[in-house]
């Protein structure tokens, strides 16, 4: 995990060592730039895999081709065994995607599983951007005439620049003479259409089968040279991948570091505390006040480069979570991504009445890039902490969504994903287990009090003279006081060109 700048066409060195110090928080390690036939990459570098030799740029006149690279890529070392003659000098994953750029071109990326962001540039004038199928890692991007600028972050972008700025689209790449095309898609073609005759209920070898395909995925994930530990909200999801790394941590001689984060007493934190002491992990909490709480929001809305209400609940807890977590770990694993393909959010009763559920897990799967993947991204990589999300390995994706949409569907009586709950039966204790879902605002002890506090900073007569600064409108006063720190962190930006807001408030 790193942060990248680059530009097509000259930008001066004065405006290029400024962008790049604006991700610095991204890559605390290391930082190496590169001029390239008018074109610049830069590189602030997080040090997780081949921590001794991995720096950035990779490449130069051995491979004819620069490259700079924010993620990982899990399976490199299955891709490096297909690559003919390629002059390796460092074991890092993303010099993998150098060379099998520049021996199969940009469409190959396609055959890279992990999280990443892209840039790459040669003397004769080559300039490649791409960015991951899932959009797990961020890229944005701003034309200035001929010149064509990129960052992980839309802070990094000179002051000018900022009202042009866009959000780079996942599964693309970008080239100057063949414009952007699409290389690969989140959720695989053969399954966008709803599996049909599947009347049967889940056997017990569908639930063997979901349970080996999450395990396979956390398995790749823990890749690296670094330990690598796990946000544990006591909620389904991030207890299952708590267990499963716990257990693979076992196997290695080791035991897993896990991390949560709430008010004093609050559910999640308790709830977090007994999943630990069931996987045997080495146990870590950050408690906070409300107060500490309401105090860090205008951080968190600049870090998160967000103000959607919802994000900025969730993202309050996890911001102070990341910034005890990387006092212990570089990397943590997450839960992001199970609500979207197993349904798991209240609203989607809605489509299971309608029939259209299959159809909405695949566009929101399509959109977490400007949603929770932002917010997972941003709070941890402000305190130079990686994330990863097991449950968006494509792998797990398209047998995901290939599920019958009836095997996702639960009773009035019966806790949302099921299936989950069923394939790791004797895992965690069963009321955990069988815990029903909470917002990790909520859990956390964190949604209240905000909510109370900004509503009460923003009158009904300023909502209402201000609601149409955005266009659909500004939805609550809450909203509207996260609007205000958003505007003055990031003035001029686009809303619609950069970021997605929620449903409802």
């Amino acid at each position: 995990m790193c942060g990248i700048v680059g530009s097509h066409g000259a930008l001066t060195p004065e405006e290029f060592e400024a962008m790049l110090g604006r991700v610095s928080h991204r890559g605390p390690d290391d930082r190496g730039s590169v001029s390239v036939n008018g074109s610049r990459l830069g590189h602030t570098r997080l040090s997780i895999v081949d921590v001794e030799s991995g720096r950035q740029p990779l490449g130069g006149e051995d491979s004819g081709l620069w490259l700079v690279g924010n993620g990982e890529v899990y399976n490199h070392e299955d891709v490096r065994l297909t690559l003919d003659n390629a002059p390796y000098l460092t074991r890092s994953d993303n010099e993998v995607a150098l060379h099998l750029l520049r021996e199969r071109g940009p469409h190959a990326l396609d055959e890279l599983e992990g999280m990443f962001a892209f840039l790459a540039a040669a003397e004769d004038g080559t300039f490649i951007a791409a960015r991951d199928p899932v959009g797990i890692k961020p890229l944005y991007w701003a034309r200035d005439g001929e010149k064509v600028v990129f960052a992980s972050e839309i802070g990094a972008f000179p002051p000018e620049l900022l009202p042009e700025v866009e959000a780079f689209p996942p599964g693309h790449q970008w080239t100057p003479e063949g414009g952007l095309d699409r290389f690969a898609d989140a959720v695989p073609v053969d399954g966008r259409e709803a599996a049909e005759g599947e009347q049967r209920p889940p056997s017990p070898g569908d639930r063997v089968e979901t349970r080996e395909i999450l395990m396979q995925s956390v398995r790749r994930q823990l890749m690296g040279d670094v330990p690598v530990g796990v946000f544990l909200s006591g909620g389904l999801d991030s207890s299952l991948i708590a267990a499963i790394a716990a257990k693979l941590a076992v196997e290695e001689g080791e035991q897993l570091k896990t991390f949560a984060v709430g008010t004093a007493g609050s559910s999640d934190i308790i709830a977090a505390r007994r999943v630990a002491e069931h996987i045997g992990s080495e146990h870590y909490e950050r408690v906070y006040t409300a107060e500490e709480a309401v105090q860090v929001v205008p951080d968190v809305v600049r870090a998160i480069e967000h103000f959607d209400p919802s994000l900025v609940r969730s993202a309050v807890p996890n911001y102070l979570l990341a910034e005890m977590t990387v006092e212990h770990v570089k990397v943590v694993l997450t839960g992001e991504g199970a609500d979207e393909l197993f349904a798991g959010y209240d609203y989607l009763h809605k489509h299971i009445e309608e029939g259209g559920l299959h159809d909405e897990i695949v566009r929101t799967v399509e959109a977490l890039h400007g949603l929770n993947l932002q917010r997972a991204d941003r709070v941890t990589m402000a305190h130079g902490l990686e994330a990863r999300v097991p449950f968006l390995d494509r792998e797990v994706i398209a047998y995901a969504v290939g599920l019958p949409a009836a095997w996702k569907v639960t009773g009035p009586d019966d806790p949302e994903k099921r299936l989950l709950r069923e394939a790791f039966d004797g895992w965690l204790p069963e009321d955990l287990l069988w815990r029903g879902k909470e917002q990790f605002g909520d859990g956390s002890g964190a949604s209240d009090v905000l909510k109370e506090v900004f509503e009460s900073s923003i009158s009904e007569e300023e909502l209402e003279a201000e609601k149409d600064l955005l266009d659909p409108p500004v939805r609550t006063r809450e909203e509207l006081a996260y609007l205000r720190i958003f505007r003055e962190a990031l003035p001029g930006v686009q809303v619609g060109q950069t970021l997605t807001r929620f449903a409802t408030a």
